[in-house]
């Protein structure tokens, strides 16, 4: 069984809710790659996980949120908003990467890696994996102006934070996508380069 990630440790209450998520998401996943998305249910999910439906529905409000929660988006930020406030927000953002995923075990990639396949390739996700992108979209948002004093509803600041998406999407979806044994987080670091560069072509 997979644990969920951490950079530090949280309350005995929230790594119980952190683990139990985690163990729903991994049999649920199994399941979509055993049997396909469309014919698995969440009773299936619920009894391969051992808990109740309801405890399934306490955790992700539909089949789809169990695909589309990402894990590491919280830790992201959190390594995001320990970076040195003297550095910039592209540098920092590079920082963060490495401080949560160059220690991530194999078996936790590629099953980060299969979520990410089947979210962006199941047309019946694609609704999930554009609510997705928005909501991590705007923490990033957040993130920034939090970091650069500066307001979450200034237009740059939502293109500046668009821009880094495109980055990190330009080298997150080859991976998942076509280049399964490729680095992602030296694919997202170039792009992430290419970006602080200006985007020279």
């Amino acid at each position: 069984m997979l644990e969920p990630p951490a950079i530090d440790k949280p309350g005995l209450r929230e790594r119980k809710k952190a683990k139990t998520r985690a163990v729903i998401q991994e049999h649920a996943l199994r399941l979509f790659r055993e049997q396909g998305y469309g014919a698995t249910t969440v009773e299936q999910i619920a009894d391969a996980a051992e808990v109740s439906p309801s405890t399934f529905f306490r955790y992700f409000g539909t089949k789809e949120d169990v695909v589309a929660y990402d894990a590491f988006d919280p830790l992201l930020i959190e390594a995001w908003q320990a970076q040195p406030a003297e550095l910039g927000p592209i540098q920092a953002l590079r920082n963060a990467l490495h401080v949560v995923f160059d220690n991530v075990p194999p078996e936790q990639t590629a099953e980060m890696m299969s979520r990410g396949r089947l979210l962006y390739s199941e047309p019946e996700l694609r609704n999930a994996a554009i609510n997705e992108l928005v909501r991590s979209s705007q923490m990033m948002v957040d993130e920034l102006a939090t970091r650069l004093g500066r307001s979450p509803e200034e237009l740059e600041l939502r293109v500046f934070t668009g821009a880094l998406i495109g980055a990190m999407l330009g080298g997150f979806l080859p991976t998942i996508l076509r280049e399964p044994e490729a680095d992602f987080t030296e694919l997202v670091d170039r792009a992430l380069d290419f970006l602080e560069k200006g985007m020279p072509l």
